[in-house]
Order: structure tokens, then sequence, then C-alpha cells
């Protein structure tokens, strides 16, 4: 216990030796809109969490855990690469009669993320930035998807006074369904965040990760709310919550992170 500890306050260290005067770090969680922004060139960020999620459905009852993690590295001012995956899963269904677990590893997506252009509050011109990931089946179990499914997301951030922030990011995303036919689904999700101070910022979000018709497994729609604290320039927690809005999306779902930037 005192090994693990030790490491953990070494790892909340080092990122604050690294860069104690650069702009706050700028991550991509725990809303489901991306920042528009890159890490920079050399530099590289680790955003990981704990996420819970809990449905019932009639007398079916299920409770996913998963450990998402995002890894960015710099490869360019305005670029960077991408390697993310939900990681480590558990899932539990209830039937009434029997129930079941089943343990194991999430796919990996590798994206690329470009930086188009900054935000300008005077004139009310947003940040732009392009999202392009490839979703492998590396998975394990029920956790693995239908071979490589691509997708491609835009986000536009406006910054407002008073500290207030809106952020929206449309996109496409192309998957199989059960029956192993291929479609083209739709993203789309809008947030609104507020500063409170220097180091926190609170944010209301709605959010369509997967806006398909019913025979290739329908949309999923939640409503979001969370808030992110700095502990340093490098060093950021968070947590959200989200209420499924439609029957495809969780009931409930939980999670809380730790993002640091090296």
């Amino acid at each position: 216990m005192k090994a693990w500890t030790a490491l953990l306050c070494l790892l909340l260290a080092l990122p604050r030796l690294a860069s104690a005067e650069d702009e706050p770090i700028a991550t991509d969680r725990p809303d489901f809109v991306e920042s528009s922004d890159v890490v920079g060139k050399g530099r590289v960020q680790l955003e990981t969490s704990l996420a819970w999620a809990r449905d019932r459905q009639g007398s079916l009852k299920t409770r996913e855990t998963s450990t998402p993690t995002l890894l960015r590295l710099g490869i360019a001012d305005a670029w960077e690469l991408r390697l993310e995956t939900d990681g480590r899963m558990r899932l539990t269904t209830d039937d009434g009669s029997a129930r079941t677990r089943e343990r194991g590893w999430s796919d990996l997506s590798f994206g690329l993320k470009w930086h188009q252009r900054d935000g300008d509050e005077a004139t009310g011109t947003p940040g732009l930035g392009w999202l392009f990931h490839l979703d492998a089946d590396t998975g394990s179990g029920p956790f693995r998807g239908q071979g490589v499914r691509p997708s491609l997301r835009m986000v536009a951030e406006w910054e407002f006074a008073g500290g207030w922030s809106l952020g929206v990011m449309p996109g496409l995303y192309r998957d199989r369904d059960e029956a192993g036919r291929h479609f083209t689904g739709g993203i789309l999700a809008a947030v609104v965040g507020k500063s409170l101070g220097d180091r926190t910022r609170v944010f209301v979000e709605l959010s369509g990760e997967q806006l398909a018709a019913a025979r290739h497994g329908g949309s999923v729609t939640t409503l979001d709310m969370g808030i992110a604290y700095l502990l340093s320039n490098d060093v950021q927690i968070d947590a959200a919550v989200s209420r499924g809005l439609n029957r495809n999306a969780p009931d409930w779902s939980w999670t809380v992170g730790l993002s640091l930037r090296y």
C-alpha cells in the first residue's frame, strides 16, 4: 500500500515540475463533447477514469463497470495522436431468475486530432477542431465490436464573458449492426460550461453519442452534468453523472477521473 501511495504522489508531482508556467490543461473529459485544443508538440497527456452504468428494462437489470482511458501524444503544434479505450470491463446481468457476470477488455480506438484554429471571444469566432478515429475489434467476449469502425467529428467552441462557454460536436460514424449489416450513424452533442474561478468548471450537456435507426440498434441520448477541478496547471480531477433519455441509454451512469499532462 505504501508503494502505491508513493507512486501516486510521484505521478501527481511530475506534471507540476514539468511546466508550471504553461496554460492550464485542456481535457476531453468528463463531458462527451471533445475539446478543440490539442496537447502541443512534444507533450503527453493521460486522461483516465472509473465509470459505472446501471439500467433496468422490465425484470432485466444490468450493471457495467469500466475504466475509460485516453492517451494523447502531441506530434505538432496543431496535431495529436490518440489511443482510447474503455479499458477493463465488467458486466453483470440479472433477469430475475439468474445472474451472469462477464469480464474482459474493450476495443482500442486509434485517432488523430487537428486543431484548425483558436477562438476569439471579441469577434465571437469559435475554436475549431477535427477528430478522426478508427475503432478496432481488439476487445474480448461481449465487449468486442465488429471489424474496424471509422468516425469523424468536428468540434466548435465559443467563449463568452463571465466564464461561460458553449461547445457543439456533430459527427458521423460507420458500424455494423447485430445482423452484420454496415450502416452510417450520427453523433450530435452540445455542452454549456461555466468557470467558477480559475480552477473550477461545471457543465450541463445534451449528448447524442449514437443516432441510428431502430434496425441498427437505435439512438443513445443522455443528459449529463459534472465538474472539473484543477489541482495544478497539469493535473485535473473531475466527476460527472448522466441520465438516460431513451430506452437504449443506461438509466444512470457516473464517472470520476484524473488527467495528467507531461
